[in-house]
């Protein structure tokens, strides 16, 4: 190409951060380029299944009309799985599920909903090009001036890598350096098919809502967790272990996810449903602290998920909102800026009056996530406490003060754990 026909910008990645970023630049006139390496948006990508609506509608007010979502979620679930044991938190807010505005979150299949914001971002103007892949850089004077995909060099006056965790081009820019086992979990996601009808009656659903739930206990100790979103017409199924300590344990992740959906609590809301995608994924987990010192160079801008931009407090993870936010933030910062020095600079403004705060104030989160009790011991603590509270027969029962100190000692805790666990999990939120 020449230096005429250059693009105002170069995406690479058509996942929400991307299709967010080229959205909101053709929407304002500016000449944009999507390069996905897979056959179509959302093919590769089985991540499971929440946005926070808030996001989309920043983009386009009125854009979640139109948009591939599945459920409304009014049913917020944390459960907690031991041995074939399990107890369920149901939170419901009618809030949740309004008619005089959007919905709070919606549960959605990445594969139809990157499509779609893909296609968006086509009807606006931006040129999507899918099967192609981005090998390096095209670096002139250290400004980074376009990408090189196989014999092809493309021109832009600004790069965007929205290529996910592990960004191959954030490294190619120097940005990123290899990814590390501490800072990420193997996620594992079946999406499963089951009637409409079916999945309402089995989660207590109206027609059109939806159940969100996390997991605790089902990783075998491994840190990590697992969740259930339920869709129109299948149920996303998945769990995330943290890879150095599975590498230990002995069992494979495919083992211990199996164990997971023949659980007496989980398999119900399962049978008889036909399996129709399987695969695995890294996620980020290191939030905060493991974001780039710098997630620009000039010409060059890293979003989404490539950039770090995931938040798991255990009770809530989002990964998408804040990838849709980093897009916009992007494109707000490069139509803003005509000088391209200075694109850099007000990118991470833009960061900073949204998702960074958000990142900052639940740091302290991972180190609650990573406590080897918390996956296990208490589980199996809080299995055995209510099994003794709820337990009735022909025996005189045994006091809830003398129970609960031999409950503790048996799971392998001690009141002082306890202790030191409730400091630090207070510290940490």
């Amino acid at each position: 190409m020449s230096e005429t026909e250059k693009f105002d910008a170069i995406i690479i990645g058509a996942g929400p951060a991307g299709s967010a970023c080229a959205y909101t630049l053709a929407k304002a006139g500016r000449s944009v380029l999507v390069i996905e390496r897979a056959d179509t948006p959302g093919a590769k990508n089985v991540s499971g299944g929440r946005l926070y609506s808030y996001a989309l509608e920043m983009v386009d007010p009125g854009l979640c009309e139109d948009a591939a979502l599945e459920r409304k979620v009014t049913h917020e679930q944390i459960m907690m799985i031991s041995r074939d044991k399990a107890i369920s938190i149901d939170y419901f807010n009618p809030d949740f599920n309004r008619t005089d505005n959007v919905p709070h979150s919606y549960t959605i299949l990445r594969a139809k909903f990157d499509e779609w914001f893909a296609g968006k971002a086509e009807e606006s103007g931006a040129m999507v090009i899918c099967g192609v892949k981005v090998d390096d850089l095209i670096v002139r004077d250290g400004k980074v001036v376009g990408v090189i995909a196989g014999e092809d060099e493309m021109l832009a006056d600004v790069v965007v890598a929205a290529d996910g965790v592990n960004s191959f081009i954030a490294r190619k820019a120097g940005l990123v350096k290899e990814i590390s086992s501490h800072d990420v979990g193997v996620g594992v996601k079946e999406t499963i098919e089951l009637s409409s009808k079916t999945i309402e009656e089995r989660f207590n659903l109206k027609e059109g809502e939806g159940t969100a739930r996390v997991i605790m206990g089902c990783t075998e100790g491994i840190p990590g967790g697992g969740f259930l979103y339920t869709n129109k017409d299948s149920i996303s199924l998945g769990a995330v272990f943290f890879p150095e300590q599975v590498a230990k344990h002995g069992k494979s992740v495919h083992e211990i996810f199996q164990n997971l959906k023949m659980h007496p609590a989980i398999h119900p809301l399962i049978d008889g449903g036909e399996t129709v995608e399987y695969g695995g994924h890294l996620v980020s987990e290191a939030g905060y602290r493991g974001l780039s010192e710098t997630l620009y160079r000039e010409g060059f801008l890293v979003i989404g998920e490539a950039a770090g931009f995931v938040i798991n407090t255990g009770a809530t993870i989002r990964g998408m909102d804040l990838a849709i936010l980093s897009g916009l933030a992007a494109a707000r910062a490069i139509i803003g800026e005509e000088d391209s020095s200075k694109v850099g600079p007000a990118y991470v403004k833009e960061l900073n009056c949204t998702i960074l705060p958000s990142m900052k104030a639940v740091v302290g989160y991972k180190n609650l996530l990573e406590t080897p009790t918390l996956h296990k011991s208490y589980p199996n603590l809080a299995a055995d406490v209510f099994g003794q509270l709820f337990t009735v027969g022909g025996h005189v029962p045994e006091s809830m003060k003398r129970s609960v100190p031999r409950l503790i000692k048996a799971n392998g805790l001690s009141l002082w754990q306890l202790v030191k666990d409730g400091i630090m999990g207070f510290k940490a939120v």
